[in-house]
């Protein structure tokens, strides 16, 4: 099942079932926490409740899948050959940080180029959006909703430029206003075999491949990153956990993102983003 939120000019924001195959989504009764918990516990489609008549799919907007009160937790340095393009070792356990929500944009929404950085750079990841409120720590999976796809744009100039002996600034590298694409819908766990997913990730620029890796590179697990980021900071339903980007971005091939530029990123068996980047704001 895909379940997306999408905004229509009559009907406002709301979350729906979609159906590609139809061109159209079917809004969903009720609040994300009243049905999440239900679909995340694989009792499928008899899970929800439906607030009206379909839409076609091809004229509403498809928003990031999460609500504006929800946490965006990202984890990173969780592909041994992503580490080897910024000339770092594994480190001994996950690194997690979080991401500003108005950093977020949607399947097909502008990448806004921020006046700070010349150093615009992607990475496709696999995202996790945990459905309940409750996380057992002896079955993290159970949690999981389903997966979506991002794409964790970052200021590279941005990430270096932290004042010596404490480190990168993440916050200005990656919670860039309207910069992260999040979408286009949450694909429930249940169209996945059990464990955590091994999915072909890419990402293309101008149809050019730039990234193409496996979630099954992952050094830690969709399950252990849960177990790692809810040990510090409990998850809510709802929040979302960026999962780690492989090798391939322009912060070792020097090719980073320039205005106009398509950006295509894809999971298997999720979907695409599709967004240019805009002309560079001033300010």
């Amino acid at each position: 099942m895909k379940l997306a939120r999408c905004e229509y000019f009559s009907t406002g924001v709301f979350w729906a079932v979609v159906d590609v195959a139809q061109d159209q989504v079917t809004p969903i009764s009720g609040d994300f926490k009243d049905w999440a918990p239900a679909v995340a516990a694989g009792r499928g489609i008899s899970s929800v409740r439906f607030a009206g008549p379909s839409l076609p799919l091809s004229k509403v907007r498809l928003l990031p899948p999460i609500e504006p009160i929800n946490r965006v937790v990202v984890a990173g340095a969780n592909y041994a050959k992503h580490l080897v393009e910024f000339g770092l070792q594994a480190p001994a356990q996950p690194v997690a940080f979080l991401k500003a929500y108005g950093a977020l944009i949607g399947a097909n929404d502008p990448i806004r180029f921020p006046p700070l950085t010349e150093e615009l750079d992607h990475e496709v990841e696999l995202v996790a959006v945990i459905g309940t409120e409750e996380i057992d720590l002896e079955n993290p999976l159970a949690c999981v909703l389903g997966y979506t796809v991002g794409n964790d744009v970052s200021a590279r100039d941005l990430q270096r430029s932290g004042p010596a002996g404490i480190g990168m600034d993440l916050f200005a590298a990656k919670s860039q206003d309207q910069t992260t694409g999040l979408g286009p819908w949450i694909v429930t766990k249940d169209e996945f075999p059990e464990g955590s997913p091994r999915l072909r990730l890419t990402l293309k620029v101008n149809g050019e491949v730039r990234q193409d890796g496996s979630t099954g590179e992952m050094t830690w697990d969709v399950g252990q990153l849960i177990r790692f980021v809810q040990q510090r900071s409990s998850f809510a339903s709802g929040d979302v956990l960026f999962t780690g980007s492989p090798a391939g971005v322009g912060m070792g091939t020097g090719l980073f993102l320039k205005e106009g530029d398509v950006v295509e990123a894809s999971v298997e068996g999720i979907g695409t983003l599709r967004n240019v980047v805009s002309k560079k704001n001033r300010a």
